[in-house]
């Protein structure tokens, strides 16, 4: 498998919003999340805010330019209270149920520490040098997924269905974690990676990245690696 060696630099939030400020952005190819702003959790529920108008400005310009952006895992969930931002990324993480693109939907499901076989479903640079199908072991969920808006390049084996996951809202809403009792989904999207474009930009989504296992994985390992190379 072939390495990738990068300069990069971690920001956390709140100081991550100022990276998008473009006289600093412009400093980098590449934007990687692994974060989930615009959610706080409380003792009566999440709030959501939406990101700061500035921030939706300079993003927005960003992706305008080109700016190649990787989305990996939780980071589906971010900025629930914005719109344009599941438009961007390819789909959303609901933690309770919603509107989206005009229709109602459940809250998401989880399932962690799944075992699973991934099938590469696309001869695509982010699949090149990966195996055509190999197993990974890591949190799942059952979200929406736009199919339509990206071109599909994982698939899992797991059934995505109420029975094999547990709500999100059960978690923040009532602190039930691992609990799915009178909670119904209908069967969801068993794409677990995609590739898209937003504006000018190439953008990545790798649902991958929650259990330690995954981290290891060098399948997985190479999956960012090529997607980093390809939004660039």
């Amino acid at each position: 498998m072939r390495s990738t060696k990068v300069d990069w630099t971690h920001v956390e939030h709140p100081a991550a919003l100022a990276a998008f400020e473009l006289a600093y952005a412009r400093e980098f190819d590449v934007f990687v999340f692994y974060d989930m702003p615009g959610v706080r959790f409380g003792a009566g529920g999440p709030e959501f805010t939406e990101p700061p108008q500035r921030f939706k400005d300079n993003f927005l310009a960003l992706l305008n330019a080109g700016k190649g952006c990787v989305f990996l895992h939780h980071a589906i969930a971010g900025w629930p209270a914005w719109n344009e931002y599941a438009e961007i990324l390819g789909g959303r993480f609901l933690y309770v149920p919603s509107l989206l693109r005009n229709g109602y939907r459940q809250d998401s499901g989880y399932r962690h520490g799944v075992t699973h076989q991934v099938a590469c479903v696309a001869d695509h640079p982010v699949t090149q040098a990966v195996a055509s199908s190999f197993s990974i072991t890591d949190e799942l969920y059952l979200y929406e997924v736009f199919e339509n808006s990206v071109t599909p390049l994982l698939r899992s084996d797991h059934r995505f269905v109420q029975e094999n996951f547990y709500s999100a809202a059960k978690v923040v809403l009532e602190r039930k974690m691992y609990d799915n009792a009178g909670w119904e989904h209908p069967p969801g999207s068993d794409l677990i990676g995609w590739a898209k474009t937003y504006a000018r930009s190439r953008i990545v989504y790798l649902q991958c990245r929650d259990d330690p296992l995954a981290y290891a994985n060098p399948h997985y390992r190479q999956l960012i690696g090529n997607a980093v190379r390809f939004v660039a």
